[in-house]
Parts: structure tokens; sequence; C-alpha cells
């Protein structure tokens, strides 16, 4: 019986969703253009997932400077951002379209 190589696309498709089913879900939600919760901790060195809920009517941008991240969610939409592994430390975020209410701190915490 002979095999054939696994081509290179399916492998990255395959150690993708391995690495995606393995990060914890954290969900964020946007209510009245606020955060909540607005400090999320999550474990050093470790890939996790944001299910980022937008329950308010309008978009939002979610926004961090410290993440690199930038991802604009429509109302009654969700979306998932992924962050990490990180080093222990404080990572603000934003809501850039309401960005005097709309902010909050994910907060890396050494295990």
């Amino acid at each position: 019986m002979s095999y054939s190589p696994l081509k290179p696309e399916l492998l990255a498709s395959y150690l993708l969703a391995l690495n995606t089913m393995a990060a914890p879900t954290i969900e964020l939600e946007i209510s009245n253009h606020v955060f909540q919760p607005s400090v999320v901790e999550i474990p050093a060195g470790q890939k996790v997932r944001l299910l980022v809920i937008n329950s308010d009517s309008t978009p939002e941008e979610f926004e961090s400077y410290e993440l690199n991240r930038e991802k604009v969610i429509a109302g009654g939409a969700k979306a998932i951002i992924f962050v990490g592994p990180l080093d222990p430390g404080d990572y603000p975020f934003f809501g850039e379209f309401n960005p005097k209410t709309a902010q909050g701190l994910i907060r890396v915490v050494a295990p």
C-alpha cells in the first residue's frame, strides 16, 4: 500500500483547526456602548479566543494598539478575535466609535 504526501495547504488548514479548537473562549459583550465585563483575565502564554457579541443596534470597533487588533462588529452581530499567547501585564482595548464609554482591559496573569 502506498501513501501520498499530505498537501501543504491541507496540513496548514488542519493545524489551524486544531489550534482554534484548543484555544479557550471568553465572551465579551458590547451593550449600551460598554464592554462587559470591562476586565478580562487570561493566563500568560496561552492563546485565547474572544467571542465579542455586539448587543447594540449600531456597529462598534474593537481596537487595541497593544494587541495589534482592530475589528468592526456590526450591530447585533458577533466576532471572534484571537489574542495571545501574551506575557503578563495589562492590555487595554476600546471601542473606536464610542471611546469614552467602550473601554476595557485584558489582564494577563502568570500561571
